[in-house]
């Protein structure tokens, strides 16, 4: 990249900027960005992290429009995003003079708000974020594709002065809410049980990507979703990692999304597809770092047993899956279960002592979802799409019931499709709700 002159640099910035003009902002995502802007103003360093294409963007762009709305000058807010063709291969260097050009020319009359977009593209940024930090010069967001980045990477160079948010796909209330349904309390799901049903049936299939819920055409969503795959695989882990072999990373990266809500371990993956068991566990970090894909342990008090167990694994957002050959019809219990493992790592990253595992005893029988909060196991909750198919039922009823003994719990939840209602089995409480009463529900 040849040497950038500051009024270039200012004019390039200007496209991602509200100095002269008003920018399309989207669908306000009212939690996230009102959580952001409290920790942005109290002058910690706000890292938004998610899979590419999730909103970090535009989350952005809705921060400063809130910033403006309170009375912040548009010549207070600088805006840069590392995606942008001409800052590719940026490195610190150009970020400071990037800096000082906007102070030269945009000339800010208070303290700005610096946004800084997909910044892992940037080599040593750590540092130039920091003395502006340390010197009290800016409030800094920066947002990046890969956990790692912002959450191991990073922790050690800004301890305590860094708060983490994670940015999902849409969660199902705003799935509605850009369908335009707005749900804020109880009354709300009972006038619109109907819609909320259908609606629901779509979430499954397409997911909560904001560029592929907007859109109506089933074609134009389908290779939008495949185009976010390839440039999650291509830029986030091939490029970042270096990988040798992108065909074997490929290859395992639609194994876990043709197989979510699944256990896998990685020796028996490593026969599958030809690849070292090491290497398997390679790439699969890689592909967890680039919030592709996430793993669930298996739920025991022994550490050692916990990392030896197979692993379930779960898609990042369903609609990449049923997108990258999912059979959608056939599976709409595992899709479910990748819907609560999804909104259970949604309610985490708001407590942070909540923890999720899967269970299963030494006789297979197995339960979805353990929830413990500290040392105490609080909820158990099981999928059972058809609790008509009999069989079925009372194959996941005794999972239930086992596990309910084992943690000393009176009650226990199983999510179907459609059906409501309680039963006693062995002395035990057992309630039955739908999955997306329970998605509704959450905090």
């Amino acid at each position: 990249m040849g040497k950038m002159g500051k009024a270039r640099m200012v004019e390039v910035l200007s496209k991602w900027n509200f100095w002269s003009r008003d920018l399309e902002v989207g669908i306000l995502r009212r939690d996230y960005v009102d959580a952001l802007l409290k920790f942005a103003k109290a002058g910690k360093i706000v890292s938004m992290v998610g899979v590419r294409r999730s909103g970090k963007t535009t989350l952005m762009k809705q921060m400063a429009k809130l910033l403006m709305d309170e009375g912040t000058n548009r010549g207070d807010l600088l805006i840069v995003n590392f995606e942008e063709p001409e800052f590719v291969g940026a490195d610190v260097g150009l970020l400071q003079r990037m800096y000082e050009a906007y102070l030269e020319i945009v000339k800010p009359a208070g303290k700005p708000f610096v946004f800084l977009d997909e910044i892992q593209n940037v080599d040593g940024w750590e540092r130039f974020v920091r003395s502006l930090n340390e010197r009290g010069e800016a409030f800094v967001t920066v947002s990046g594709s890969s956990s790692k980045l912002l959450s191991g990477e990073l922790a050690s160079v800004l301890t305590g002065r860094q708060i983490y948010f994670e940015v999902l796909p849409l969660s199902f209330k705003e799935f509605l809410s850009f369908k335009g349904m707005e749900i804020r309390e109880a009354k709300d799901v009972l006038l619109n049980s109907l819609g909320i049903k259908r609606l629901f049936r779509e979430y499954m299939e397409i997911g909560g990507f904001p560029e592929v819920v907007l859109s109506e055409d089933p074609d134009f969503r389908t290779r939008t979703l495949r185009s976010y795959y390839e440039d999650i695989l291509g830029r986030d882990v091939v490029q970042r990692f270096g990988v040798r072999k992108p065909d074997k990373l490929k290859a395992l990266a639609r194994f876990y999304l043709t197989n979510v809500s699944s256990p896998v371990s990685f020796r028996r993956i490593s026969g599958f597809i030809q690849l070292p068991t090491e290497t398997v566990r390679r790439f699969s970090s890689y592909l967890e770092t680039a919030n592709l894909v996430f793993f669930v342990k298996r739920f025991s008090w022994s550490v050692k047993e916990q990392e030896n167990s197979p692993r379930k694994v779960y898609s990042i957002d369903v609609g990449l899956s049923n997108a990258i050959g999912f059979r959608f019809r056939e599976n709409l219990g595992k899709l479910a279960e990748n819907l609560l493992a999804l909104e259970l790592r949604r309610r985490r990253a708001q407590h942070p002592d909540l923890e999720f595992f899967y269970w299963k005893d030494e006789t297979q029988l197995e339960v979805d979802f353990v929830i413990r909060e500290g040392l105490r196991v609080q909820e158990l909750l099981q999928v059972c799409w058809d609790p008509s198919e009999e069989e079925t039922r009372r194959r996941e009823l005794r999972g239930l019931v086992k596990a309910m003994d084992e943690f000393k719990l009176h009650e226990g939840l199983v999510l179907t499709e459609d059906f409501e209602g309680e039963e006693k089995v062995k002395g035990k409480k057992i309630l039955y709700k739908p999955v997306w009463s329970w998605l509704l529900a959450g905090p």
